[in-house]
């Protein structure tokens, strides 16, 4: 259903919100008579922090101005008339508003639809017929919406009761300076004569008293009034402590853990619309609330009352204070995070936002931010409120951006596009701490001041952990510690503290989020998956899952010592893999075309229950980033012996020149791939099309694979003279363990001394057969016959 058939339906609080989004910038008729329209258009492909994009922009708006003008034209009647004179008026509006910025009208359409979404979501949720039970957030939204309500009731009741305190101390004023008036009556009497000061001294001595009496009794009243006002000040602050602890130390502090899991791959941490709707009328409240105490405080002066009422009021006002401190410190957040992995000389871009900036129009004046980088001691420092003044690890290019308010979304922020980091100061690393395990944070700060120079703020907030490199080699690493420190970080820590060991389980969560974010596939590491790493990493033999759940792996385990008879660690293997996957094997992953990890012995015991032919795909153990194929066939030096082979692994560079379904196409000994699907039917949608013939006498080469021991066929001249590519296969025949990984030598110059292509001399040679193949082919048989 059309969300705005949806929209339509809201009712109470969830319609007004709706109804909020409208106005002058972009009227709800709009919204209304064109809403197909509306719906049917990509406006989440438009990068709205991308200049460039301006000019899709701008035809969006121009599509959308030509729509109204066309509903405009087909109104008829008498009713239609008016409605072609309205729509016409919307149509010059949005043009002369939008014209010079249209990414402000998707920016504008684009928050509509996401909160009418949200609006249609949560009445759904909470209306559905699923015995009318809401799932914990709607729970959680729903007390955080009656604790506003409550707030909003007491606001105003404090509201009432102050307008009634300023009408009774008015009067009482007044009273009191009748009091003043009778009692300058009564000095005046004696410069009259005794007859007629006696006359009429009683009636000014009786009223002076009754009013006297009056003036006690009224000033016990004010000041119980004042004192009652006083109590309930503070009932409404317990209150906003509380909901201001729920939003920011509650549901603030998970956004922002859910933005670090997000570094990791893990689910987008989703949008600050809410948080910022709950920040506002938290802002809303308390300044209300600020605003009813000074009231409360000017009325004491005016008019002071001996008591205690100046020492509550004091306390209030010392209270509400810390209280919009904190919401405003802690509402300057990083919305979008600079890179984690941060290479030096290279361009990276980052977004601040103030979440209460609309609401106590800090726009006004907009603020100004600065970017700095620094290391975790002076991070450190700096939470402790030491003096760092001045003090920072490198030097960061266009570090300064002043802060913009978006009139349609309500949002303050600064978008730092063109960041560079120019150079970096790196500190005295302790023990077999490595460059890319020294941690940085890029300091955002600003200041500015709200309620006309009342309160001053200085606001600062810390990225999340930033590993600096100067070379693209340094990434793996850097990445490791990256992925550790999302993954395990307290929140509230010390920066930038982490465990120095977790439980298996936790890490298998962590890498299979990365495998997954990285891949870009919803198949992510199964249970038979990750017993194999757990093998790999303990160097354990055990196949029982149930054995690693206790076990604990430590950083120098994961990313420092290398795995038992590797130059290599647990972590830089599976980066290679993740890698590799990612490049050239996606499909096939997501295919289940490709087990993965299996080892040499385990892909020995599945293939040689299975028909001569079946062949399977398994990550190298011995290099980073490979990937091999095992199959299972007769021993050419045995009759009736079968035995497995392995070719020697592919990796990122092999399939640079042919893909892997190509290559599995050019092996023709590679029948059924594991356990027996026909191998064309789980890879033939991958391979390359065929060459096309000869063209104007030309012929042109192609490159193929063979493995000589299993070469079935000679290839066929006339098919245009491949030019074939020997890979190594090494052997694992049945009851000869010894024999494993043993390769048979190679003759073929194009093969390295490991085994591995040369891409150079493969290039080289496949050159001269194109040269050979590119003379006119009546020229070379004709010199030949002759």
């Amino acid at each position: 259903m059309a969300v705005w058939i949806q929209a339509q339906q809201l009712q109470g609080d969830a319609l007004h919100q709706m109804q909020s989004l409208y106005g002058q910038h972009f009227p709800i008729e709009v919204r209304h008579y064109l809403s197909q329209w509306i719906e049917g258009q990509l406006w989440d492909a438009i990068d709205l922090e991308n200049p460039q994009e301006e000019f899709k922009a701008k035809r969006l708006l121009d599509s959308l101005i030509q729509e109204l003008q066309n509903k405009a034209e087909h109104q008829v009647g008498e009713d239609g008339f008016l409605l072609k004179i309205k729509l016409g008026h919307y149509a010059s509006q949005l043009k002369s508003t939008y014209d010079r910025c249209p990414l402000e009208l998707v920016r504008c359409i684009k928050h509509i639809l996401y909160t009418e979404q949200r609006l249609v979501r949560e009445a759904t949720n909470s209306s559905s017929p699923v015995g009318g039970m809401m799932d914990s957030m709607s729970q959680k939204y729903q007390q955080i919406n009656q604790a506003f309500e409550e707030l909003r009731l007491l606001t105003q009741d404090t509201e009432n009761d102050l307008r009634k305190l300023q009408h009774n101390q008015e009067y009482f004023i007044i009273q009191y300076q009748e009091s003043l008036r009778i009692q300058a009556q009564l000095t005046s009497l004696a410069t009259l004569p005794p007859a007629d000061r006696q006359l009429r001294e009683p009636a000014l001595l009786s009223k002076r008293a009754t009013v006297e009496a009056w003036l006690t009794r009224e000033a016990n009243t004010l000041q119980k009034y004042r004192l009652d006002l006083a109590e309930k000040h503070q009932k409404t602050l317990q209150l906003l402590r509380k909901q201001q602890t729920i939003i920011l130390d509650d549901e603030l502090i998970q956004w922002k853990r859910r933005q670090q899991l997000a570094g990791n791959g893990g689910p987008p941490e989703g949008g600050l619309d809410i948080l910022q709707s709950w920040c506002e009328k938290l802002a809303e409240t308390i300044w209300q609330n600020r605003q009813q105490i000074r009231r409360a405080e000017h009325l004491r002066q005016q008019l002071p009352i001996p008591g205690p009422i100046e020492e509550l009021l004091n306390e209030l006002n010392s209270t509400i204070t810390d209280i919009i401190s904190a919401l405003v410190t802690s509402t300057f957040i990083i919305e979008k995070q600079p890179p984690q992995v941060l290479k030096t000389q290279t361009k990276f871009a980052a977004t601040v936002r103030l979440l209460v900036g609309g609401k106590l129009n800090v726009h006004m004046n907009p603020p100004q931010v600065k970017a700095t980088i620094i290391s975790e001691q002076q991070a450190k420092a700096l939470l402790k409120n030491e003096n760092t003044r001045n003090d920072s690890s490198g030097e960061i290019l266009n570090n300064n951006c002043v802060m913009e308010y978006h009139q349609t979304t309500g949002t303050l922020s600064a978008h730092f596009r063109n960041m560079s980091l120019k150079r970096i100061k790196r500190s005295d690393r302790r023990g077999a701490e490595s460059v890319t395990e020294e941690k940085f944070t890029i300091l955002f700060e600003s200041q500015f001041s709200v309620g006309g120079n009342e309160l001053v703020f200085q606001v600062k907030t810390l990225s999340l952990p930033v590993v600096v490199i100067v070379h693209g080699s340094q990434d793996n690493n850097a990445t490791a510690t990256v992925l550790w420190d999302n993954a395990f970080a307290e929140p509230g820590r010390v920066p930038f503290l982490v465990p120095d060991k977790v439980l298996w389980p936790q890490l298998c969560d962590a890498i299979n989020m990365k495998y997954k974010a990285e891949v870009q596939s919803n198949r992510g590491l199964s249970e038979e998956n990750l017993v194999f790493l757990a093998q790999k990493a303990f160097s354990s033999s055990s196949n029982n899952p149930d054995d690693y759940r206790n076990m604990t792996m430590t950083w120098s385990q994961f990313n420092r010592e290398s795995l038992p008879g590797r130059n290599f660690t647990f972590w830089q293997w599976f980066d290679g893999v993740m890698e590799l996957t990612k490049k050239h094997l996606k499909p096939h992953w997501n295919d289940g075309a490709i087990l993965g990890f299996v080892n040499k012995q385990q892909a020995q015991d599945m293939l040689m229950s299975k028909p001569n032919g079946t062949f399977l795909l398994r990550f190298s153990d011995s290099e980073i980033g490979g990937i091999t194929i095992a199959w299972v066939a007769e021993n050419p030096n045995k009759a009736g012996e079968r035995m497995v082979w392995n070719l020697m692994p592919y990796t990122t560079k092999d399939f640079s020149i042919r893909s892997l379904a190509d290559r599995i196409s050019d092996l023709n000994h590679l029948l059924f791939l594991y356990p027996d699907r026909p191998k064309d039917e789980v890879f033939s949608k991958y391979y390359t099309p065929p060459l096309s013939k000869a063209v104007d006498g030309y012929v042109k080469p192609q490159i193929k694979q063979v493995v000589p021991e299993f070469t079935t066929a000679n290839p066929d001249p006339a098919s245009g003279n491949p030019t074939y590519m020997d890979h190594g296969a090494s052997p694992a025949p049945v009851n000869h363990p010894h024999t494993y990984g043993i390769y048979p030598p190679m003759s073929d110059s194009m093969l390295d001394a490991d085994g591995e292509f040369d891409l150079d001399d493969t290039m080289d040679v496949a050159r001269h057969v194109e040269e050979l193949l590119r003379r006119p082919v009546e020229s070379q048989w004709g010199g030949q016959q002759s």
